[in-house]
């Protein structure tokens, strides 16, 4: 039974689906939601994490130190702290944001937008439902995918890589 078969069969039986995520060893943790009122994500962030996060902004390329951080560690997110892509998932695709080619399972969720007219993949925290950025089909192997996030939505975290 795949994830999709699972939350279908959950939301049938009349439950409140959990998210669920996988550590690199494959053990489940649940994922439970929260929210926050506007004036808590003001006071929580500051003024560019909140335009990004709560608004789906977008900083400006080139402008994040996480461009260039090359240590072993873990990428949370910024407004709950949840893990979202380990350090070896991270690569330079040269486009002025941080890259990933994958995600910790269940860490992160999808929609389309179509702001630029066009349709594109967004992706949130599953968490908090912080805006990151954008998942392109354009990425190294072995996922061919990029996750272009945003460096002001993700805090990083030196040192192991386990969660």
């Amino acid at each position: 039974m795949n994830r999709r078969q699972l939350l279908l069969a959950i939301v049938a039986l009349g439950t409140t689906p959990l998210l669920m995520r996988f550590s690199m060893a494959g053990k489940p943790l649940k994922i439970e939601t929260i929210t926050m009122s506007d004036a808590e994500w003001r006071e929580r962030l500051n003024e560019q994490q909140y335009n990004v996060l709560r608004n789906e902004g977008t900083e400006r390329a080139g402008s994040s130190p996480l461009n260039d951080e090359k240590r072993k560690g873990v990428f949370h997110c910024a407004g709950c702290d949840l893990p979202l892509f380990h350090s070896e998932m991270k690569y330079d695709s040269g486009t002025g944001w941080p890259s990933f080619f994958d995600k910790i399972a269940g860490a992160v969720e999808t929609k389309i937008d179509f702001k630029m007219i066009y349709p594109r993949t967004e992706y949130h925290c599953a968490r908090c439902g912080g805006h990151q950025g954008h998942l392109f089909k354009d990425g190294p192997k072995p996922t061919g995918l990029r996750y272009c996030n945003n460096g002001v939505a993700l805090r990083f975290v030196p040192g192991t890589l386990s969660i």
